[in-house]
């Protein structure tokens, strides 16, 4: 079966000639790093996700900031944050060795990775700016073998060259992982519950329900969600922008979101994941909303967000 797409002009459905075949495979899960200098104990995470743990704004910044090198987790940024300031609650936010900001850096590490200045960040940029700071450690990761999972170890070890460091940090990061079950698997549950009973319902480009004669894969999406009380945007790259995204090997929930596409900022299709390695999706024009299985080891496969988590914020 061909995999079918949103348009870049944001509205309907077009093939992209890449196959979903009927197995999952879940990527391996988290290796990944940080700049850096603290040297005291790394805070408690025991009993709290990373929806609960996290502030929604420094959340939304790691998920922003990790694109900016393939292969970085923001789950590793949002670990760094937590080891350096528990995500800026930090009282000062200044270390004995002079380092400043949300993501602890020394002046002299900052200016080397600055540049080019975030969307949002200050001008110019300061390592005070959480924009500025989450950009920045991102940059110094990938510059020090964070880029492709290369050496994820090496990566954190240059944030901070402290073995405990490392293992601190990649063990916060496996927990947010771990953690990452929906809120209310009765809300995830309705979601699905709502998309299977459209099975059979025409695609239409554009469409957002029966008043216009079907559904287009986002306009399916949205209206699933709706009843639960989230409103997803309208198109496919938005509602993947949106997130929350999971990490690469996070174990997929029924209501997670799955995307494709040719790149994480080229989104072209959007579906329901049902369980049982199966997606419920409005595919292209000719066609119906269906239930097929889904193998998630394509190319074309960019990643799955949790929107049911939006409602617990």
């Amino acid at each position: 079966m061909s995999l079918l797409a949103k348009t870049t002009t944001g509205i309907g459905c077009t093939i992209v000639a890449l196959p979903l075949l009927a197995a999952f495979t879940a990527a391996a899960l988290l290796n990944s790093l940080i700049p850096g200098s603290s040297s005291g104990s790394v805070p408690a995470t025991r009993g709290k996700n990373a929806f609960s743990d996290i502030p929604p704004g420094m959340l939304a910044l790691y998920q922003r900031a990790a694109p900016q090198c393939p292969g970085l987790s923001w789950t590793i940024l949002a670990a760094i944050g937590k080891a350096e300031t528990d995500h800026g609650r930090h009282p000062t936010m200044k270390s004995s060795a002079g380092a400043v900001g949300p993501m602890q850096f020394l002046s002299s590490t900052f200016k080397i990775y600055a540049y080019p200045v975030p969307p949002g960040g200050k001008r110019p940029p300061t390592p005070w700016d959480p924009v500025d700071a989450v950009f920045a450690a991102a940059r110094l990761l990938c510059a020090h073998g964070a880029r492709g999972g290369k050496d994820l170890k090496r990566a954190i070890y240059a944030y901070n060259p402290s073995q405990a460091y490392v293992a601190d940090v990649l063990r916060i990061a496996r927990h947010y992982a771990a953690e990452l079950s929906p809120v209310a698997s009765g809300s995830a549950s309705a979601v699905v519950a709502f998309a299977r009973r459209q099975l059979g319902t025409p695609y239409v480009w554009g469409g957002d329900g029966p008043a216009e004669g079907g559904f287009d894969c986002s306009g399916l999406t949205k209206a699933a969600y709706a009843p639960i009380g989230i409103t997803l945007p309208r198109v496919a790259q938005a509602q993947y922008d949106a997130g929350p995204r999971l990490p690469a090997g996070a174990r997929l929930m029924p209501g997670d979101l799955l995307f494709f596409g040719t790149s994480p900022h080229a989104i072209a299709h959007v579906g329901i994941y049902t369980g049982n390695h199966r997606m419920l999706d409005a595919p292209h024009p000719g066609a119906v909303v269906r239930e097929n299985a889904v193998r998630l080891t394509s190319p074309a496969y960019q990643g799955a967000t949790r929107p049911s988590l939006l409602g617990a914020r």
